[in-house]
């Protein structure tokens, strides 16, 4: 029997890490695989072409493909849409721009009519999952052989990780293992450092995450980061906001989907519905992710300066780089 080891690699910490052991332990047959969403940063990119270098582990692309789905709701929308009284201006509208542009996160938005959610984060599994599952797992499968997925999951990122097992069996030979299960973020960054890997520059530039950019569920400290330092992510968000719009029945799509509010964790979600209301655009959300006491006044504290270091992780701090400069050298 064969094994076969694949590594989901987002360019992000923990999937680093995940990488890291799995080379380390110089397992058989690992394949790296990266989910482009498309909605990526292109530091990320870059620092997966680092990543392939300074493993020597090749990591592969795959994207989401919409085609066919976009054409199934534009063949609905002509046949269907005015049936059901949607006016000629809004049915006209969806037509102009239900058409593929090849990035799978706008591509997924305009045939979906609306951004993912907090409550219906379907991005996950639509843009990762799925073609990965199709392109890399599923040809693999009922083929006498095991495939180990190797997962960066770690029990204290969330309550429904919390509990998961290291390894599980999903079937046809396919295994989930999650080898940083129970590690916390230190112990992350101690593999990056014990085996002289850089971070994605990202998580330097007050970055809290590393994937899309922004996530749908970036906390608002980070959102005024991504405005500061990179207002052309902003730009691309306004313009994909329009987009959508115009692919909604209801004529309407913002990025941040009032539907995230009252998340507990300082997100974007953790707006009041008032706020939400108000809240109608990308351009808007940045304005209040620079206030304080609740967006009733701009935070004059704010930092403004978009090139010096910024990390929630203790980054910046110089025994970190003197200590990968030494291992490096």
């Amino acid at each position: 029997m064969t094994s076969h080891n694949i590594v989901s690699v987002s360019g992000g910490k923990d999937s680093t890490a995940t990488l890291l052991v799995a080379t380390a332990l110089e397992v058989p047959n690992l394949q790296a695989v990266f989910a482009d969403t498309g909605n990526e940063h292109e530091q990320t990119y870059e620092y997966l072409d680092y990543l392939e270098q300074a493993t020597q582990t090749k990591i592969t692309r795959v994207r989401a493909d919409f085609t066919h789905r976009i054409e199934g709701k534009r063949r609905f929308i002509e046949t269907k849409w005015r049936e059901q009284g949607v006016t000629e201006r809004v049915v006209l509208a969806a037509l102009a721009v239900l058409q593929p542009t090849g990035n799978p996160f706008l591509d997924l938005c305009i045939w979906k009519g609306r951004f993912p959610s907090r409550k219906a984060q379907f991005c996950t599994m639509e843009l990762k999952r799925d073609p990965m599952l199709e392109q890399v797992v599923m040809p693999l499968i009922n083929t006498d052989d095991m495939i180990l997925s190797w997962q960066g999951v770690r029990a204290d990122e969330s309550i429904n990780r919390r509990y998961l097992p290291e390894c599980d069996e999903v079937g046809g030979g396919l295994f989930n293992y999650r080898p940083i299960l129970k590690w916390d973020i230190p112990a992350v960054f101690e593999a990056h450092r014990y085996m002289g890997i850089k971070p994605n520059p990202l998580y330097s530039q007050g970055m809290g995450r590393v994937g899309c950019m922004p996530c749908i569920n970036c906390r608002k400290d980070e959102l005024r980061e991504i405005a500061l330092r990179f207002p052309e992510v902003i730009d691309r968000i306004d313009q994909w906001e329009r987009i959508v719009q115009q692919a909604s029945k209801r004529g309407a799509a913002t990025f941040f989907a009032g539907s995230n509010a009252k998340h507990p964790k300082g997100s974007i979600a953790d707006m009041t519905a008032l706020q939400v209301m108000e809240i109608a655009s990308i351009r808007q959300a940045v304005e209040w992710s620079k206030t304080a006491q609740g967006g009733i006044q701009y935070d004059l504290m704010i930092a403004t300066d978009s090139t010096a270091c910024s990390s929630a992780y203790g980054l910046c701090d110089s025994s970190w780089e003197q200590t990968m400069i030494l291992e490096a050298a």
